[in-house]
């Protein structure tokens, strides 16, 4: 070995072990296809071993490849507890935060939250992440997140905002056409494969034939406008279907379907200013829509 391994080289298999494949390794770091496939040449010929099998079902780490990602994992880890503890002891409420929470709330809910949170806080940067998936606050992938849960992990503090109830919602025409029976007869637009809570898919696999699921989408808003457009009725967050004009909310929102709002950040966060101003901010903008969440009729 010419020379020592830094830091860039152990991200570079990692990110090539996560995402199987070059294009994946490079969209992930923000390089180019032909920058990563040269490092990655370079990095073999400097260590005088292959780390990867190239293969139809991708990049597969060689034992020495899969040696180097657990210490990529080891060193990204506690990069992240030294970044967490360290954002930890600011004073005043200035600097960048992240946000994270899925698409419905992030575009229905939190942008006149967040714009009045920059106008009392005009020294934090905010960046909100939208992802359907949980981002890790472990590794500093978000500082704060908005979820739908029932447990939230024990590394995480935070509060419990209020309750989000869901019902099943259709057009007008859909109504008028199937009545009573619609959840039993009518066309349904469901969610994606892996999209969406797991009580909600549960719940249409019991109700709602797969024959008549005609039309799925992995995108909460996407399929409020598929029902508007008389597609299929569809289980909504009430706090979406109530919204629209263009809905009907068919019966009450079933209790199988509800699960619990939460504002979170990790343990070593909590003491941060910047999260702290936040946390307390949003939390009492969030519990001002408590009756929209929850269902509730005016």
């Amino acid at each position: 070995m010419s020379s020592a391994l830094n830091w860039d080289e152990f991200r570079l298999v990692r990110a090539i072990a996560d995402t199987r494949s070059l294009v994946g390794a490079a969209e992930r770091l923000g390089l180019n296809h032909s920058t990563v496939f040269r490092r990655l040449s370079t990095l073999e010929q400097q260590l005088g071993v292959r780390l990867f099998e190239r293969s139809r079902a991708g990049y597969q780490p060689t034992p020495a490849g899969e040696e180097m990602v657990a210490l990529a994992s080891q060193m990204g880890d506690s990069v992240a507890d030294f970044e967490r503890r360290v954002a930890g002891r600011d004073i005043k409420p200035n600097g960048d935060l992240s946000v994270t929470t899925v698409d419905a709330l992030a575009l229905a809910v939190m942008p006149p939250i967040l714009a009045r949170f920059r106008e009392a806080h005009p020294g934090v940067n905010l960046d909100l992440i939208i992802a359907s998936q949980d981002l890790n606050l472990s590794r500093r992938d978000a500082d704060v997140a908005l979820r739908v849960t029932s447990g939230p992990s024990d590394t995480l503090v935070g509060r419990k905002i209020c309750r989000i109830k869901w019902a099943v919602y259709a057009n007008p025409e859909i109504e008028r056409l199937y009545g009573a029976d619609l959840v039993a007869r009518a066309p349904w637009v469901a969610f994606g494969e892996n999209y969406g809570p797991a009580r909600v898919r549960r719940w249409l696999e019991k109700h709602v034939d797969r024959r008549r699921q005609i039309c799925r989408v992995n995108a909460a808003l996407a399929v409020v406008e598929f029902v508007a457009l008389g597609v299929g009725a569809a289980a909504l967050p009430c706090f979406l279907g109530d919204a629209r004009d263009d809905l009907v909310r068919i019966g009450a929102p079933p209790s199988e379907l509800e699960s619990d709002l939460w504002l979170l950040t990790h343990a070593d966060l909590r003491h941060s200013a910047r999260v702290r101003a936040f946390m307390d901010f949003a939390g009492t903008e969030l519990i001002k829509l408590r009756k929209l969440f929850e269902g509730e009729e005016e």
